[in-house]
């Protein structure tokens, strides 16, 4: 029987991955400038932000069509994803355009749904949901809204997109949990049976 080709480390979805950690920096100063009220800096921090969200999508694609996923691919993706969306929220809501306590929801489902999939990984992976892909999306949209200079009308959409964005957060989060607890209970009885 021959062993399957070994994926290489670095391959153009690392790179991809990799890149989205390098533009989470640069994105956060282009952010911050000016204190953020400068709307050509916003436009820049929007602009970074959406290629790197972009690049969210096609290397997952890229991966999965030619063959290229690696255990770095699968932790570094989501502590990418997690790292651009975390300092968007961070840094609208140091700039006083965003609640505290809607970042604080979004980091605690985040932080608290990678701790369950560490504390389930020898029973199984717990794969993103159709909820949880729709949560991301509602979430970089309703971010992508909060970085770019609204005329004021137009607050109002980004408010609700981000509201709706907090109730999947919560909704998908407790069904994580709910799934960790019945992947982890299986486990166990597998391992009982044996």
């Amino acid at each position: 029987m021959t062993e399957p080709p070994r994926v290489p480390v670095l391959n153009i979805a690392n790179v991809l991955t990799m890149s989205r950690l390098v533009l989470v920096p640069v994105f956060l100063y282009l952010l911050l400038a000016e204190d953020g009220r400068d709307q050509w800096w916003r436009l820049a921090a929007f602009a970074v932000f959406a290629v790197a969200s972009v690049t969210d999508h096609v290397d997952g694609n890229l991966a999965r069509k030619h063959g290229l996923i690696t255990d770095f691919g699968k932790i570094a993706d989501p502590i990418a994803d997690k790292a651009l969306t975390g300092a968007a929220l961070v840094g609208l809501s140091v700039l006083g355009e965003l609640p505290w306590w809607i970042t604080l929801v979004i980091a605690v489902r985040e932080l608290g749904v990678t701790a369950l999939r560490f504390w389930v990984i020898r029973h199984g992976v717990i794969p993103a949901s159709r909820g949880g892909k729709a949560k991301t999306l509602v979430q970089v949209f309703a971010i992508g809204l909060y970085l770019l200079p609204l005329p004021t009308g137009l607050h109002v959409v980004a408010w609700v997109c981000m509201y709706l964005a907090v109730v999947l957060t919560v909704v998908t989060g407790v069904d994580y949990v709910i799934r960790a607890f019945k992947l982890r209970a299986r486990g166990k009885r597998a391992v009982a049976g044996t």
